[in-house]
């Protein structure tokens, strides 16, 4: 009997602190944050340019303080960089086992203000990895490291 009150003990606690790690946790990872060493129109512009330096590509960039302001909302100034890796993009569109994984993509960093600083924020897409095909991961874990390749000269 107290071999099962102690099993059943494990498993509460067990229960409990992963509940914990879920919510205090894994919030705080889910992106990574930086900041600029740059101001906010340097940052855009340096991404833009290591980006293409290192052959990747700038499918859009959202200007997010402009579309919100023609809805009557002022917000400080948001920029979504939406880079591309047509090496990264063919290996998970390239497989009908992989497309799925396109709702991550193209890789997203976010330059945006706050406290008069300007920082870049991007999701941690290795932290979903694990949960990915073996190519998926390799992609997605690939991207996001060259991705923050393209951030070093801002950040560093």
């Amino acid at each position: 009997m107290k071999s099962i009150i102690k099993f059943l003990a494990g498993v509460i606690v067990g229960v409990a602190l992963t509940l914990l790690l879920i919510v205090w946790v894994l919030p705080q990872k889910i992106f990574t944050e930086s900041e600029s060493k740059l101001n906010f129109e340097e940052t855009v512009e340096a991404v833009v340019e290591s980006a293409e330096a290192k052959g990747w590509t700038i499918s859009h960039i959202y200007d997010l303080q402009a579309s919100l302001l023609k809805k009557g909302f002022e917000v400080n100034p948001v920029y979504v960089l939406s880079l591309c890796s047509p090496e990264y993009a063919k290996n998970v569109l390239g497989t009908d086992d992989d497309r799925h994984v396109s709702a991550m993509m193209p890789c997203r960093v976010s330059v945006y203000q706050k406290g008069g600083k300007t920082y870049i924020s991007m999701l941690n897409a290795e932290l979903f990895s694990p949960f990915l095909s073996k190519n998926a991961k390799r992609t997605i874990v690939g991207a996001a490291n060259e991705t923050t390749a393209i951030l070093k000269p801002v950040i560093d």
